[in-house]
């Protein structure tokens, strides 16, 4: 008999871990999976379990007084143990799938917020772990909020325990199957989506065609159907339980090896290896920005000296972010911070800025970056481009959207009141939205909305020749989604940023970068290809410095261990 499958719904409490556990079990159920479902510590009585659920919640009615922290969270391991051993092993090597409510991470979580010691904790949970043996989950689900349904829950510790939860989630990523799921309240299109993702885990065969015999034909990838609202091209995404299919090219294989090379030529760099830093003759001659958009030398100097160098008011952060993201280069940030000793919005003057800038145009300055095209904003006639900008960004200021993005409900809320401004598109509103997330103005999931570019949309193209009727969102969703399955299908050891998976951003701008690419190592990718060239060479600056991300993504301390006394906000 076929083995079962364990799949972990986990997460703090008030997230909707336990609705979303039953309703997935549901779903399986009717396709026809034998699926259980059971919660730890337990909720069956006459069990272990139940009894060490009575004890830490109702411990006065059973006449018993307060409970060390530690002594909890050994009653709950031992429950645990309990239930792995009598039930669910038995079940699992029976062919039953199990679903799986809280797993060894809640007490982890729990008891390191609680103050178990970490030695004594570790101990606790190598016993589980050991007692799990090679029954594994499939996949854990990690259900995030930025707060709990219930606003009586809503707490400081309550927001502690989300962030270890997205901590340890982080960490386990390098090790298995880990998807963190952000639950808005679409219980529904959560429930598809997840579904049709465990579905994929457990039947492969029927979700992919692999080419036999090294055959070229293209493989078959079934994603979910999306359902949008009409309305709005750009909302975020939701999946159904019916699924669609796409036929991939040649060009989608090497998207995931592009993906994995330039990564390495990233660490390589930082390592101090020597050049060339790839023996792809492509990487060797063009230019591409990092795999992950936050390491481009553009983003590191917004995030470490534009945004997290001075004052952190929401109207400071946004007008400072937004000055230097309109012209998205670095010399003409410093030719403005030396003309005024300093950038601050309480002292910004359109004029004496139009003043400056000007006077380095009219010396063939560059003040633009090139890697891509600024669209006018209204100036008048006869007036340079950058005043248009300029003027723009008085009336951000005048109308209050640093305060109006700072109350935003979410990253599509917040793309939304961009949106509405003159000169933003679809794409520069999204790009601006993401760069406004690295600093504290905004805290919310990368994974929460995308927005594809064009460069994009070319890139998805090439890389499957019928969208069946997806939208470009749609299909980048789906890969972030599968990422470590298509990694791991073509053997590839992908090296993610010191804990932190590719988050949707990543993924748009890596469909860019391979639109660009394959000009080169596919000239016939697309049917009518408007552009057959990489116009920017590469040109090697060494190794590269140590980067800097934004402190809430809790990375610094693992980018450089060595450094004595580094915190996040070094």
């Amino acid at each position: 008999m076929r083995r079962g499958n364990l799949i972990v719904i986990e997460g703090a409490d008030g997230v909707g871990k336990s609705t979303l556990t039953k309703a997935i079990a549901s779903r399986l159920g009717d396709i026809g999976f034998p699926i259980q479902t059971y919660a730890f510590p337990g909720n069956v009585r006459g069990t272990l379990g139940y009894l060490v659920y009575r004890l830490h919640h109702e411990g006065n009615a059973l006449d018993v007084g307060e409970v060390a922290p530690v002594a909890i969270q050994a009653m709950h391991i031992a429950a645990h143990l309990d239930t792995i051993e009598r039930t669910i092993r038995p079940m699992v090597d029976s062919g039953m799938n199990i679903v799986l409510d809280r797993y060894w991470w809640s007490a982890a979580v729990y008891g390191s917020v609680s103050g178990v010691s970490q030695d004594v904790l570790e101990a606790l949970i190598a016993a589980e772990r050991h007692c799990w043996g090679t029954l594994q989950p499939l996949v854990v689900f990690l259900i995030d909020c930025d707060r709990p349904w219930r606003k009586s829950e809503d707490t400081p510790a309550w927001r502690q325990i989300a962030e270890e939860y997205r901590k340890l989630a982080a960490l386990e990523q390098t090790r298995g199957h880990v998807r963190v799921v952000q639950n808005h309240g679409c219980i529904d299109e959560i429930v598809s989506s997840l579904t049709d993702s465990v579905i994929g885990m457990m039947c492969p065969e029927s979700h992919r065609r692999i080419p036999v015999d090294g055959a070229t034909e293209s493989a078959r990838i079934r994603l979910p159907q999306s359902r949008r609202t009409p309305s709005m091209s750009h909302s975020p995404v939701c999946f159904t339980a019916r699924s669609r299919e796409l036929r991939s090219t040649e060009v989608f294989d090497t998207y995931w090896r592009f993906a994995f090379e330039r990564q390495e030529v990233f660490f390589r760099r930082l390592e101090g290896a020597l050049p060339p830093w790839s023996a792809d003759p492509i990487l060797q001659r063009y230019r591409f920005t990092n795999v992950y958009r936050a390491s481009d030398r553009v983003s590191q100097y917004l995030i470490r000296r534009v945004q997290y160098t001075g004052e952190q008011h929401p109207v400071e952060l946004f007008f400072r972010t937004i000055l230097f993201k309109m012209f998205n280069r670095i010399e003409t940030w410093e030719l403005l911070e030396r003309a005024f000793g300093g950038i601050h919005a309480a002292e910004f003057n359109v004029r004496q800025y139009d003043k400056v800038l000007d006077q380095a145009r009219r010396a063939d300055k560059r003040i633009y970056s090139a890697a891509y095209i600024m669209p006018p904003a209204v100036a008048g006639k006869g007036h340079a481009k950058h005043l248009g900008h300029l003027r723009l960004l008085e009336r951000m200021l005048r109308e209050d959207l640093p305060q109006r993005l700072a109350d935003a409900r979410s990253l599509c809320h917040a793309f939304e009141i961009l949106r509405a401004y003159p000169m933003m598109g679809d794409f520069l509103a999204f790009q601006y939205t993401i760069d406004l997330n690295y600093s504290q103005l905004l805290n919310f999931s990368e994974m929460d909305f995308v927005v594809p570019g064009p460069g994009a949309k070319r890139g998805i193209r090439k890389c499957f020749s019928d969208l069946a009727g997806l939208s470009e969102a749609d299909v980048i969703r789906h890969v972030v989604e599968s990422q470590f399955d298509e990694f791991a299908r073509r053997g590839l050891a992908f090296r993610d940023l010191w804990g932190r998976p590719l988050y949707l951003v990543d993924y748009q701008n890596l469909f860019c970068e391979v639109d660009k690419y394959a000009r080169v190592a596919h000239p016939d990718s697309a049917s009518r290809p408007t552009r057959t060239r990489i116009k920017q060479l590469f040109h090697s600056s060494g190794r590269l410095p140590v980067p800097w991300y934004p402190p809430k993504w809790n990375i610094n301390h693992r980018v450089n261990p060595n450094k004595e006394g580094l915190d996040e906000s070094d």
